[in-house]
Order: C-alpha cells, then sequence, then structure tokens
C-alpha cells in the first residue's frame, strides 16, 4: 500500500472484512454480481455528493492466468517465424544504412511489438475474401521494416525491394513509412504522422457502423485496429475523439497501445506510470481496457505474494526505475527492485541473476498476447484498448535494448548481431550473420508452412489495398436544369443553390443511397431541415424519444439507418 493508503486504514481489519466479503461474492455468485455490488456503492456515494476515485485497477494484468486460453501454436512455429521477422526487419536498417547514413530506419520499434503484429497475423487479421470485406489495421509507422519483412517471407515483396528500403521512387524499393500513394497495393492506411492514427481509426470504425446500419454493407463482425506507442498517447489527437466510440458503441474497435514506456528520446513518464495513467483515461470514458503488464515468469512469484507485497512495490516502481533498473543486469535487479524488503528479497532468493533478467514483460509472452487479443476480439458493446508493456528494443543487447537512445539506432556492431542471432535462434550461417543477410527459408520448412497456411485460413494477405470499386450509374447533368436555369430576377444564396442540387441527387434512384449529407449542426439555418423527415439523421440506436417538434411536417426525426 502506498502511504496515503496506510495513513487512511485506521482500521485494517474492518477493511479485510469487506474484501473478504466481496471475495465471497465472486467465489459464490460471480462477477456481474460483484460488479452490480461496486456500482451500487459507487451510487450511494454519489447520493452523499461524495466524488469518486480516478476508475484504475492494480498494475497486474487484467486477464487472471487461470481465465488464459490456450495458444493454439504447439508446434513453436509462431516463434520461428517472429524470429525471422526480427532479422529480416533489422537487416534492412543495417543494410540500408551501409548504403548512407541519410536513408536511416528504425529497430527498436518493430522489435519492442513483433509478437504483437505476430500474434495478430497468425491468429486474428482478416483479409478481404469474397464473402468477407477484411479487416482494417492502422500499422504503428516506424515498425514498418517488420511488416516488410513478413510480406518479404509470403512471396510478395522480392529481396531487391528489401534491399531498396527507403528508395522507393523509381518503383525499386519500399517507402519508409505506411503510405497509400507511395505503395497503392500494400498499405491500407497512412500512419506515421503521429496522433492521427488513433482519430482515423476511430472515424472509419464509425464509418463502418454507418454503412453497416444502412444496410449498404454487411460486416460480419469485422475489425478495425489500431497500433500505437505510449508515447504517441501524448498527441493531442490521440484522445481527442476517445468518448465517440463509446457513445456509439463501437464494438468493432481495438486499439493496441505499445506501451515500452520509451518515448523517441527518453520515458514516457519517468516519473510515474504511462499504463495507469491511460488505463484511467480509457476507463473514464468508458472502454474496455485490458493490461497486460507481466509475462509467465512472473505467475509463480505472484502465487506467492499472499499478503500482496509484491504487487505493492510493482506499484510503488516508478517508469522510469523500470527502465534504468532492468538495464543493468540481474545482480542490480536483486537489490534495487526485490531488496527493499527482506521479504521481497527472499521471494526471489532461489532465482540466479540471469533468471531475474528474465522476468518478462507481458508483451513478450505469446500465451499471455494471445489471450488479450482473443478477449478483445470477443467482446461486444464497447471499444476495446489493450495496454501491453513491452520493452524498447527488445533483443538488441547492451547497444539498444532499454537505452534512452534507442530509437536512434541504426548501426549494431558485428558482436551484437551476432548476438541476436543466437538470442532468437535465427536459422542462419556464420557467413549470412557476418553479411547480415536476408534469410527466407524453403517453403517446405514447418514454419513457412505454417505462415501460409495461417493466412490462408484467415482470408488472405494483410496489410492489402484493393482500389477497385463498383462504379456508380451518374445521372445525365440535366438532373440540375432547375439551378442551372437560374432563378430569374430573384436572388438567391450559395446556400440555397447547393440544398437544391442536394435535393435532386437525393432523388436519383442510381446513386440516392451514396450521397451523404455531413452537416455539423446547423441544418435549420440553411433551409435543410426538410432532410429531416425524408431522409432521417443517423444515429447508432435510432430515436428513443417523443421530440418536441413530432407534430410538425419537418421535425427532428433520428434514425439507426438515418443517411
Amino acid at each position: 500500500m502506498t502511504d496515503q493508503t496506510d495513513f487512511l486504514d485506521q482500521d485494517r481489519q474492518e477493511t479485510q472484512e469487506w474484501l473478504q466479503a466481496l471475495d465471497a461474492v465472486l467465489q459464490q455468485e460471480g462477477q456481474e454480481k460483484a460488479k452490480y455490488l461496486i456500482a451500487q456503492l459507487q451510487a450511494r456515494l454519489g447520493t452523499h455528493g461524495v466524488p469518486l476515485p480516478r476508475p484504475q485497477t492494480p498494475y497486474l494484468n487484467t486477464i487472471h492466468k487461470d481465465q488464459e486460453s490456450p495458444l493454439p501454436d504447439q508446434n513453436h512455429c509462431a516463434q520461428g517465424l517472429a524470429s525471422l521477422m526480427r532479422w529480416n526487419a533489422m537487416a534492412m536498417v543495417l543494410r540500408a544504412g551501409k548504403k548512407t547514413s541519410e536513408l536511416g530506419g528504425h529497430i527498436a520499434t518493430y522489435a519492442s511489438s513483433a509478437l504483437l503484429y505476430e500474434t495478430g497475423f497468425n491468429y486474428f487479421f482478416r483479409g478481404a475474401t469474397e464473402t468477407f470485406p477484411g479487416d482494417l489495421v492502422y500499422f504503428q509507422g516506424h515498425a514498418s521494416p517488420g511488416m516488410y519483412a513478413r510480406a518479404f517471407l509470403e512471396g510478395r515483396i522480392s529481396e531487391d525491394q528489401l534491399e531498396n528500403f527507403r528508395q522507393e521512387v523509381d518503383g525499386k524499393g519500399v517507402s519508409s513509412y505506411p503510405h497509400p500513394w507511395l505503395m497503392e497495393d500494400f498499405w491500407q492506411f497512412p500512419t506515421v504522422s503521429m496522433g492521427l492514427g488513433p482519430l482515423m481509426a476511430i472515424y472509419q470504425a464509425r464509418f463502418l457502423k454507418y454503412l453497416e446500419n444502412r444496410k449498404l454493407i454487411d460486416n460480419k463482425g469485422r475489425k478495425v485496429w489500431m497500433f500505437c506507442g505510449d508515447g504517441e498517447m501524448d498527441e493531442p489527437e490521440s484522445h481527442g475523439a476517445l468518448s465517440l466510440p463509446v457513445r456509439e458503441s463501437l464494438d468493432n474497435l481495438i486499439i493496441v497501445i505499445n506501451c515500452n514506456l520509451q518515448r523517441l528520446d527518453g520515458p514516457v513518464r519517468g516519473n510515474g506510470k504511462i499504463i495507469q495513467e491511460l488505463e484511467g483515461n480509457f476507463s473514464g470514458f468508458g472502454w474496455r481496457v485490458i493490461k497486460l503488464v507481466w509475462g509467465s515468469a512472473w505467475d509463480p512469484l505472484l502465487a506467492k505474494d499472499t499478503h500482496g507485497e509484491l504487487q505493492q512495490r510493482m506499484m510503488a516502481c516508478l517508469d522510469g526505475d523500470y527502465q534504468s533498473i532492468w538495464a543493468k543486469g540481474g545482480a542490480h535487479i536483486r537489490e534495487a527492485f526485490f531488496g527493499v524488503s527482506d521479504s521481497l528479497k527472499a521471494m526471489v532468493a532461489h532465482l540466479s541473476d540471469e533468471e531475474l533478467e528474465q522476468l518478462d514483460r507481458g508483451g513478450h509472452d505469446p500465451q499471455k498476447v494471445y489471450t488479450a487479443y482473443k478477449e478483445a476480439v470477443n467482446h461486444q458493446g464497447s471499444p476495446v484498448v489493450l495496454l501491453i508493456k513491452t520493452v524498447k528494443g527488445f533483443g538488441m543487447g547492451d547497444e539498444g535494448e532499454l537505452k534512452n537512445t534507442t530509437h536512434q539506432q541504426k548501426k549494431l556492431s558485428s558482436e551484437s548481431v551476432e548476438a541476436i542471432a543466437k538470442r532468437f535462434n535465427v536459422p542462419a550461417t556464420k557467413k549470412q550473420i557476418e553479411d547480415v543477410a536476408f534469410i527466407k527459408p524453403s517453403q517446405n520448412t514447418p514454419e513457412m508452412k505454417f505462415l501460409q497456411s495461417q493466412r490462408e485460413q484467415l482470408g488472405g494477405y494483410l496489410p492489402a489495398r484493393n482500389g477497385a470499386s463498383p462504379k456508380l450509374n451518374i445521372p445525365d447533368l440535366a438532373m440540375f436544369q432547375a439551378v442551372l436555369d437560374g432563378s430569374g430576377d430573384r436572388e438567391i444564396s450559395s446556400t440555397m443553390a447547393f440544398v437544391r442540387c442536394l435535393t435532386a441527387l437525393l432523388k436519383q434512384p442510381a446513386i440516392k443511397d451514396h450521397v451523404v449529407p455531413i452537416v455539423p449542426d446547423e441544418s435549420r439555418t440553411f433551409g435543410m431541415e426538410g432532410l429531416f423527415r425524408q431522409i432521417g439523421i443517423y444515429s447508432p440506436v435510432g430515436q428513443n424519444y417523443s421530440p418536441e417538434d413530432e407534430g410538425q411536417l419537418m421535425y427532428y426525426k433520428e434514425a439507426q439507418n438515418g443517411q
């Protein structure tokens, strides 16, 4: 407990009785009854004018170990593939840097998030088929080398293109970051302008719901995935529309925030805890928040933590300390993290310094990432955000892992490259390691068969962009004849002329359903209130009240299929 909590808890026995009562409700009557009781207590606090504390849960995984879903891959093929992706993504940047330092590139971002993407590609991201339009995925811009590395193994990008990373102008290479104008058949969305990805994903999810409610498309459970970093969440645009998905029940939206605790120059919240802060923000708006903080290596220690002392230490340790302590090795971890009390130090006395270094973060645990994703995909009724803790520069060793400078790391020594190959069991020869060569196993290997079969089961490759769209039968310009003829001696405003054109469009059978008037809030001012009843005002829940002007011809009409 914090010092403040100790001060407030002047009757610990009474506190324990309340907690034991809650535990009993959970065991005997289940989660729903427990949540109902807490809601009633919160409501009662409100009647007494007591402000509620900011919504926040302990610094632990949301999904308990006993609730985890078994990982489908029993042959470790996915792990082998992830190692190949890491290697080829790193090789792209290092090989480009040998040509000229001006090409740049990023290694550390994908190094921290490789498992987050691979879990999605192998089990969750669905491609477009004749009967399913496909999921939409907003990839974090700085992680683009990992997407190219996967496309290379899939056979969609050549080695020559990888060799020309960031040299796409003449068509031989691949672009620095995701952008459909630069690679029109590959990237779905441009996302490297920080903060715009979350905003675009929210409105994309809303538009998909709009199209579905208007019966224009059948989404069949289609999802919008958005990947961004915890530092990116400081951009105003990242938080600019967080209330909208809850208000409109956008359960087709999943945001994955890679919480490696580090921005471009240093810690995101060195003096705080960014995961806890983000949880409070999203929970306050009503999002389903799933935290994945710790990997499986922590489970035995947490099981022994019957008095909550380890949980208290986890919460008290600042993000800046997590970066610093784990960067200095097992002996330092023992003293700086566990050495704050004799009982905590005794808890890890049986572990070697090397084993302490292996106390992993949740984003590097395949089982736990899979469980978190499955929970997110199955959730209904509200948007989901996953706050997943990782290590920036994971696997880059002393030259990059947990270093403040890791985002700018574009070169590695031959010793570090060899260490990375060894750490991730990369199937490379000594010569390939020396040359930092691209590695592509035979199609007959279990890993490559798994790669192709999983994407086939999920409907095809991603990212992929299909620019083809059905053509509409556009009516003749004569439909605007009344406007083109003018109004004689009577002057009309440009707004009135526009409304007449819009009305004409909405009367054309071939295109009327595809016209989407977007009006902020001044329809009446511009003489458009006639459209209220004609086509309806879009609302994802319809109209559950009687409008004040319901007796009038042009009453305020909200509808789920409103245009």
